[in-house]
């Protein structure tokens, strides 16, 4: 069945569109709701004014009646926790009257389909941030064993990143023992480096974006 998707991103994000439509082939291009933010890291202190953004900024898109809602920001979903971010995916929901996946969700949705409770994180956040991702985890009972970051401390440096610079750091950050990797934040460009890194690695291998696609690939199409 195909389905219109509404893509809920920051403005900042200039990866998650292309990669989303990719991973979606045969359903229309999906709807992209962009959501102000400042352009340094976002902090918790930011996510009330970020939510509240967020929800204005999928106004226009009700009309068109989506039929799935994907809310992007890997960081503004953790950050606060898993009832924050439980929240926001209901005001979300409550606004576009569709079913929400958030990316959060997905990345614990699919390395616990994977049966995992160990990973490897790749990621570009500064300490503090890097801080809230692994309690969010841990919330879910699924351990960091180590974590890598660019430590990205604005929007323009994270805009830099190719994929080819989080294939090094993957690589150079995975220990022999890991379980499994994933490369959180939906700005990452990984489309393309997902199957060299599975191939190479022998573990299982997601990136948010992908995680997204899969967990909204699994989501029913009705509110």
């Amino acid at each position: 069945m195909t389905r219109k998707a509404l893509l809920v991103v920051p403005i900042n994000n200039t990866t998650m569109e292309p990669e989303i439509n990719a991973w979606r082939p045969g359903e229309p291009p999906v709807m992209v709701a962009k959501v102000p933010r400042p352009p340094r890291t976002l902090l918790e202190e930011d996510l009330p004014a970020y939510g509240d953004s967020t929800i204005r900024s999928v106004e226009p898109f009700v009309a068109s009646e989506p039929s799935i809602t994907l809310y992007g920001c890997t960081a503004a979903g953790f950050i606060g926790g898993p009832r924050r971010n439980a929240e926001m995916v209901e005001r979300l929901k409550a606004a576009t009257h569709a079913p929400v996946v958030s990316t959060a969700g997905a990345m614990v949705d699919v390395i616990r389909r994977e049966g995992l409770r160990k990973v490897t994180i790749v990621s570009p956040y500064v300490r503090v941030v890097n801080g809230c991702l692994k309690n969010y985890f841990a919330a879910y009972d699924i351990e960091v064993d180590n974590l890598a970051s660019f430590e990205c401390a604005t929007t323009e440096h994270l805009g830099r990143i190719t994929q080819e610079n989080v294939f090094d750091l993957a690589m150079r950050t995975v220990k022999h023992d890991a379980q499994a990797l994933f490369i959180a934040c939906s700005q990452l460009p990984t489309y393309d480096i997902l199957p060299r890194l599975r191939d190479e690695l022998k573990i299982p291998v997601w990136s948010s974006i992908a995680a997204t696609a899969s967990i909204a690939e699994q989501t029913s199409g009705s509110p």
